[in-house]
């Protein structure tokens, strides 16, 4: 799949954090243009949950670049990554269980009718939202703890809608939703794309990355390991750059050899 010649809707350059003594990224480089899905593989440790926390401005970088719409931003804080257009749904999808669906969607940015809140128009704007991505939940008013979790998966999609984003960042988002659940989000996914769209999503499940990514961003020890067009690279391709099985005792040992210089060491 060729990519635009527009200026990607988020790019980073030489991207780096680190916690302590230990270097969680290191010049890692990324580009998500509008449209297209691209997916973040790596193993456990590989530094996905870090990026996408200074994507989502949970936590600022420490070094290198971030651009938006070719603009260099920086991000510290979540509610500036949201100004521009960023949303994130997180595995844990953050949904109040006590809530119903018209309430989850809304928290924090509940719609008033003087004094009261505006109940009809938030339901409304769910409706609409609900039916934009084609989500069914036979009643908007029960508690959100009822749900089922391919439910409340599509209804965390929505609530990242209400803010009409350019870029959704999906952590997991099919780690605890059965086949049959899954092959509908990966629908949503879809859909998210066909609207023009950036989605980047987070995954451990090739099945799922090979069925909507248009290409495959791999981390690992917190650096690039490869970007590949989904469509012209094979999963065994795709699992080595994963798994490391390309490494071998030199290119190791000079890994090893870095990190330690970077420590100070």
């Amino acid at each position: 799949m060729a990519r635009t010649a527009d200026p990607p809707l988020l790019s980073l350059h030489a991207v780096s954090k680190r916690y302590g003594a230990v270097q969680a990224l290191t010049d890692v480089q990324l580009e998500v243009n509008a449209g297209e899905v691209v997916a973040l593989m790596g193993d456990n440790g590989a530094g996905k949950s870090t990026l996408v926390k200074l994507i989502a401005g949970v936590e600022p970088a420490d070094g290198g670049v971030v651009e938006w719409q070719g603009r260099e931003v920086r991000l510290t804080r979540p509610h500036e990554a949201q100004a521009l257009g960023i949303a994130t749904v997180y595995q844990d999808l953050a949904l109040c269980d006590a809530l119903d669906a018209v309430a989850n969607i809304f928290l924090g940015r509940e719609l008033r009718r003087g004094l009261g809140l505006d109940e009809l128009e938030m339901e409304r704007r769910t409706h609409e939202l609900m039916d934009i991505l084609s989500v069914h939940i036979p009643d908007l008013r029960v508690p959100v703890s009822t749900l089922s979790a391919g439910q409340r998966q599509s209804l965390a999609i929505c609530r990242a809608l209400l803010g009409e984003p350019d870029l959704v960042l999906l952590d997991e988002p099919t780690a605890a939703l059965g086949i049959r659940q899954t092959g509908q989000f990966l629908d949503l996914i879809e859909q998210l794309r066909d609207r023009g769209l950036g989605v980047l999503l987070v995954s451990h499940n090739l099945s799922d990355v090979k069925a909507v990514a248009d290409w495959v961003a791999v981390l690992r020890h917190g650096r690039n390991n490869g970007f590949y067009d989904v469509n012209m690279t094979s999963q065994e391709q795709i699992v080595s750059s994963v798994i490391g099985t390309t490494e071998n005792a030199v290119t190791m040992r000079a890994a090893e050899a870095a990190e330690w210089e970077e420590a100070g060491l």
